[in-house]
């Protein structure tokens, strides 16, 4: 992890819809971003701790835009660990896959002119999937979690997390509703990202067009 690290500069208490939280806010020696963790429970040396690492998205998460399925995946891993009384939510501040809001927005445009999200990124000099999560790793080490069933239905998230020190013991799906605005994007995780989806909920054939992609 080099020289990166981390700060908790707060915590308080969070009541919501899915019971009580606590957010703490963490600071970086990298950039100026600030990275929450939302945490149900004790989770200091468990195992097997329910944890889901969720990059931001203020389309999805605050907006409730059906052009991705990230407001239902944040919504579905917190009923999740209020189910059981204990995890965390570690809210990354990488918005559009690292690629930003604005970069986002005009990937959107693009897709709107026939795009898939892989292409729209590739066109605006980006990678498909420009994320990282060595200060994800740095917090859960921070919260003394020892290992993780982590809510992802992406493979890659959890290889990096596992080079990174996290052990990783069990993927636990998060399935989210197909949408006429998000089938294709779905489908193009799939087939082009590797995602662990149901492909028999996803048309093949639905056209790439009409804002029918997402880019998160």
């Amino acid at each position: 992890m080099g020289r990166l690290s981390i700060e908790r500069k707060a915590c308080a208490r969070i009541p919501t819809e899915f019971g009580e939280y606590q957010l703490s806010l963490y600071t970086n020696s990298q950039d100026s971003k600030e990275h929450l963790a939302l945490v149900m429970g004790e989770v200091r040396d468990q195992k097997q701790v329910l944890v889901r690492i969720h990059s931001e998205c203020f389309t999805g998460d605050v907006l409730g835009s059906r052009r991705c399925d990230c407001g239902e995946q944040l919504q579905r891993s917190m009923e999740l660990i209020a189910g059981i009384g204990t995890g965390v939510i570690i809210y990354m501040r990488q918005e559009g896959r690292g690629i930003g809001l604005l970069d986002k927005l005009r990937a959107y445009n693009l897709q709107d002119r026939g795009y898939d999200t892989v292409d729209a990124n590739l066109a605006l000099g980006h990678q498909p999937d420009e994320r990282d999560y060595t200060i994800a790793a740095l917090i859960l080490n921070e919260l003394g979690v020892k290992s993780v069933c982590m809510m992802t239905n992406n493979p890659g998230k959890i290889l990096q997390l596992e080079n990174l020190g996290i052990q990783v013991v069990e993927r636990v799906p998060l399935e989210t509703t197909v949408y006429v605005d998000n089938a294709q994007y779905l489908f193009t995780k799939a087939q082009r990202m590797h995602h662990l989806l149901d492909l028999t909920a996803v048309p093949a054939s639905q056209p790439a067009s009409n804002g029918r992609n997402g880019s998160h």
